[in-house]
């Protein structure tokens, strides 16, 4: 996937600037494709300069006029290529997992404290797209919309990162729990090691007659 086939995407909703495009991937689709505005000006330039999307000069008064940018037959048909294209699943690279997976080394206080930080990311973020989930579908109900409603691609999309944040927030806050819950270097718990590993203990002195041999008679 090329970064042109997401702005394509954010496209279907209607006429962009470069400014809205920007604030509409700001918004809703960073939580499957980042990209700063620079990049985002961009690739509306080439996309035009290929004839897959078309822009129209607005003027305006009291403010710097701007384009407005819009799909293309020819990018339809792009898009339509790439839907056709197998899909690659993405691979992870994820900083918080690297904490959790040496925390048998590390200071438990340390990362306990990354991960609250972290569930606290994802339970605004969740927030976030239920405001976004309830302006998309209006007055009607979840599967009314889902049914009926005339584009549902932002919402099924919404859905996802949805999705994702309160998975994070759960695992994020159920690792915080079970770290807190273990003992720590200072009150290290009971022994475990096995019986049979345990160190011998030195054997009794053999029973003597306080007498002697001497002083028996």
């Amino acid at each position: 996937m090329a970064l042109r086939h997401a702005v394509l995407a954010a496209l279907l909703d209607g006429e962009y600037s470069g400014y809205q495009l920007a604030k509409a991937f700001d918004v809703s689709l960073s939580n499957f494709w980042y990209a700063v505005p620079q990049q985002l000006y961009a690739e509306l330039a080439k996309l035009e300069r290929e004839g897959l999307i078309v822009g129209r000069q607005v003027i305006q008064r009291d403010r710097p006029n701007k384009r407005l940018f819009t799909v293309t037959e020819a990018g339809l048909a792009e898009l339509a290529a790439f839907a056709a294209t197998p899909s690659k699943p993405s691979s992870i690279r994820e900083d918080l997992l690297v904490m959790v997976q040496a925390v048998d080394r590390l200071d438990p206080a340390t990362v306990i404290a990354q991960l609250e930080e972290r569930a606290a990311m994802a339970a605004a973020k969740v927030d976030l797209f239920d405001r976004m989930l309830r302006r998309l579908r209006g007055q009607r109900d979840e599967e009314t919309f889902l049914r009926e409603g005339d584009r549902i691609g932002p919402y099924l999309t919404c859905l996802r990162g949805r999705r994702f944040e309160q998975e994070n927030r759960e695992w994020c806050e159920q690792v915080a729990a079970l770290l807190r819950a273990r003992p720590t270097a200072t009150d290290p718990g009971p022994s475990t090691v096995p019986d049979h590993e345990a160190a011998p203990t030195a054997p009794a002195a053999p029973h003597r007659d306080p007498k002697g041999p001497l002083g028996r008679r």
